[in-house]
C-alpha cells in the first residue's frame, strides 16, 4: 500500500511569546511512520507539536496537516483537525472525579458520539487494545503510572485516529513502565497509525527504532542513521 502524506511543513517559521523556536524548518510525515523529536528543552519539540493541532500559529512558509492548511485554518475548522489527531500527554491529564470508562465516554460524547451501545462497544475495545480491558471501573487514582498512561493511549485511540502526538510519554514513568508504553506505541504504529513522540531518553530511540529527528538551533534535523543500533 502506498504510503500517504499526512503532515508537510516547508520553510516553517514558529515563534512562542515572540521568540523564534524553529524557523526554515522541514517536516514531513507519512502514514504508518513512527519519528521520534529529540532535543534538549526549549528547542521545540513540544512547541512543534502544538502546532500540528492547531494551538500555536506558524508564522511564515507552508504548513499543512491531513487537508488542513495551517497558516489559513479557521476557528470553526480547529475541531475537525483535532478528532483526526490522538494526544498523549506526559502527565495523563484524566479526570480524577471518574472511573477510566466514564473518562472515555466524556471524550467519545464530548465528539459526538450518541448511542450507548456504540459508545460501550468502542470504549471496550480501546482499553482492549492497550491491556487494560479489566481496570474500566477503576478510578485514577486507583491505578499506577503506566496503567494510568495506557488509558490516556486509549483515550487518544478513541476517534481512530492517523496520528498519534505524544508529548514525552514516558517523563513520569520508571524505565521498564517506559518502555512498554514505548512497545504500546510501536504496536499500535504497525497497525497503521503514525506516531509523533517527544523524548529525552536515547535508550528508548535505540531499543525502538524509528526516524528521528533533531530539534536544534530553530533548525529540525533528520539524524536517523546517526543513531547506533541495539
Amino acid at each position: 500500500m502506498d504510503k500517504v502524506r499526512l503532515i508537510y511543513y516547508h520553510q516553517a517559521k514558529i515563534c512562542r511569546d515572540e521568540q523564534v523556536v524553529l524557523q526554515g524548518a522541514d517536516f514531513e510525515l507519512y502514514s504508518g511512520e513512527f519519528v521520534y523529536l529529540v532535543g534538549l528543552v526549549g528547542s521545540g519539540k513540544s512547541t512543534l507539536l502544538k502546532t500540528i493541532y492547531a494551538e500555536v500559529p506558524v508564522q511564515d512558509g507552508e504548513a499543512e496537516v491531513f487537508d488542513f492548511n495551517l497558516r489559513k485554518i479557521r476557528y470553526r475548522e480547529i475541531p475537525l483537525l483535532r478528532r483526526r489527531l490522538g494526544i498523549v500527554f506526559q502527565d495523563f491529564q484524566l479526570l480524577t472525579d471518574r472511573s477510566v470508562e466514564k473518562n472515555l465516554e466524556f471524550v467519545l460524547r464530548a465528539t459526538g458520539w450518541k448511542e450507548r451501545a456504540a459508545i460501550s462497544e468502542r470504549i471496550e475495545k480501546t482499553l482492549k487494545q492497550v491491556g487494560m480491558e479489566k481496570k474500566a471501573y477503576r478510578m485514577p487514582h486507583e491505578l499506577s503510572g503506566g496503567e494510568q498512561q495506557r488509558v490516556v493511549i486509549a483515550r487518544a485511540l478513541l476517534n481512530s485516529p492517523q496520528i498519534i502526538l505524544a508529548d514525552e510519554p514516558t517523563g513520569n514513568l520508571d524505565p521498564q513502565t517506559g518502555k512498554q508504553i514505548v512497545a504500546l506505541l510501536h504496536e499500535i504504529c504497525s497497525e497503521g497509525t503514525a506516531v509523533i513522540m517527544t523524548t529525552h531518553n536515547h535508550y528508548l530511540v535505540r531499543d525502538f527504532p524509528g526516524r528521528v529527528l533533531l530539534c536544534n538551533e530553530k533548525q529540525i534535523t533528520d539524524i536517523t542513521d546517526t543513531i547506533p543500533v541495539k
